[in-house]
C-alpha cells in the first residue's frame, strides 16, 4: 500500500478562508479583536447546520482585514499544500464580497494573487482561482465578481461561479455566467449538496456550470444522473465537509462509492479542511479505509482531478506521469 502523500495530486474544491492555519487564525482574530470558537481553531467540527457553518466562516473572513492578511493566508495555503503532495490546487475566494466590506475592491484578490505567486515560486505548486459568489447576495455583486476575474485573469484566476446557500436560486445570475464563458472563463457551481439534483440541472442548463461543486444528490434523478455520465461532468466531491456540515450521516455511508459505481467523474476534495482537520491526503487515506480502495483505485481518483482541473496541459502531463510513477 503506497503512501498517499507522495501521490501527486491536483485539489479543485478548497475555499481559501478554510485552509487558514489554526495558528495564523489565532493571530489575526488577536491583532483584530475577532472572538473566534476555540473549534475554529483546528480539528473536526460538526456544525449545527449550514446556517452555523455561515455564520462561523463570517468570523473568520473577519479576521483578514490587511493586504499582509491575505498574501500571508494564501502563501501558507501553498506551503502546506506542497507539503501535502499537491502540484496543482484550484482555490475559491470569495474576492468582491471581502473587497466591498474593505472599501477596496481590488485589494483582497491582487494580494491573494501575490501569495499565490510566491508560494509557486517557493513551493514549485501550480494554481488556479475561482472567485466565487454567494447565492444570498445581489446580482450586481456577481457582476463586480465577473469584472474582477476578467481584470486578474492573466494572474491566475480561471473561473467563476455560486457558492453558498442553495435554497437561493441560481436563475438571477444567468447572464452573468453567459457572459463570463463568453469572455474565456470557465464556471463552476455548488449544487446538489443541500438542495437536491433539480439544482445540478440548473447550474448545468442555465448556469453554464462546466463541473459541479459537491453534486452528490445528483443520484435522486436516474436521468439526470445519465446525462451528466454522458457529458463527463466532473463532481468535487468532499466527503469529510459534507458529514461535518451534516449533509452525509457518516464517511461510511457517504455516497461518494456510488457516484463512482454511476459511471460519473469523481473528483476528491476538501472544502473547508482546517475546519475538518483532513488535508487532501488525510481526505484519500479516509477513503481509500472507508470504501477499501485500493492504490489503482486512488490513482483513478487523482487522474480524474488531472483530467476536471483547468491546469495547463504540460501542468496535467507532468501530473500524470507523476501519478503513473507513484504506482510503479
Amino acid at each position: 500500500m503506497r503512501d498517499p502523500r507522495r501521490l501527486p495530486k491536483a485539489h479543485l474544491h478548497v475555499h481559501l478562508e478554510s485552509t487558514i492555519r489554526p495558528s495564523t487564525l489565532r493571530d489575526l482574530a488577536a491583532v483584530h479583536g475577532v472572538r473566534v470558537p476555540q473549534e475554529l481553531s483546528g480539528g473536526r467540527h460538526r456544525f449545527g447546520g449550514f446556517a452555523d457553518f455561515l455564520a462561523q466562516n463570517e468570523l473568520v473572513r473577519s479576521c483578514l482585514r490587511r493586504p499582509d492578511d491575505f498574501r500571508k493566508v494564501a502563501y501558507q495555503l501553498c506551503a502546506d499544500h506542497a507539503a501535502d503532495g499537491v502540484a496543482y490546487v484550484e482555490v475559491s475566494f470569495t474576492a468582491a464580497a471581502h473587497g466591498e466590506r474593505l472599501g477596496e475592491l481590488d485589494m483582497p484578490l491582487a494580494n491573494v494573487l501575490a501569495g499565490l505567486a510566491r508560494g509557486r515560486a517557493e513551493f514549485g505548486i501550480d494554481y488556479g482561482v475561482i472567485l466565487d459568489h454567494s447565492r444570498r447576495r445581489s446580482v450586481t455583486r456577481a457582476w463586480r465578481t465577473l469584472e474582477l476575474a476578467l481584470a486578474y485573469a492573466t494572474d491566475g484566476v480561471v473561473a467563476v461561479g455560486l457558492a453558498g446557500d442553495e435554497s437561493y436560486p441560481g436563475d438571477p445570475f444567468v447572464d452573468v455566467f453567459d457572459a463570463a464563458r463568453e469572455n474565456g472563463l470557465h464556471v463552476v457551481h455548488h449544487a446538489g449538496e443541500a438542495a437536491g439534483a433539480a439544482s445540478v440541472r440548473q447550474a448545468l442548463r442555465d448556469g453554464r456550470a462546466e463541473r459541479i461543486g459537491h453534486g452528490i444528490r445528483v443520484l435522486e434523478d436516474e436521468d439526470l444522473v445519465a446525462e451528466v455520465r454522458d457529458l463527463r461532468i466532473p463532481l468535487e466531491v468532499c466527503p469529510s465537509s459534507n458529514v461535518a456540515l451534516g449533509f452525509a450521516s457518516s464517511f461510511e455511508t457517504h455516497p461518494l462509492p456510488r457516484l463512482r459505481e454511476a459511471g460519473l467523474q469523481v473528483t476528491v476534495n476538501t472544502d473547508i479542511p482546517a475546519m475538518t482537520g483532513a488535508d487532501l491526503t488525510g481526505e484519500y487515506t479516509r477513503v481509500r479505509d472507508a470504501y477499501a480502495y485500493d492504490d489503482t483505485e486512488l490513482a483513478g481518483l487523482a487522474r480524474n482531478a488531472v483530467d476536471a482541473s483547468f491546469a495547463p496541459p504540460d501542468v496535467k502531463r507532468r501530473l500524470h506521469a507523476g501519478i503513473d510513477g507513484w504506482l510503479t
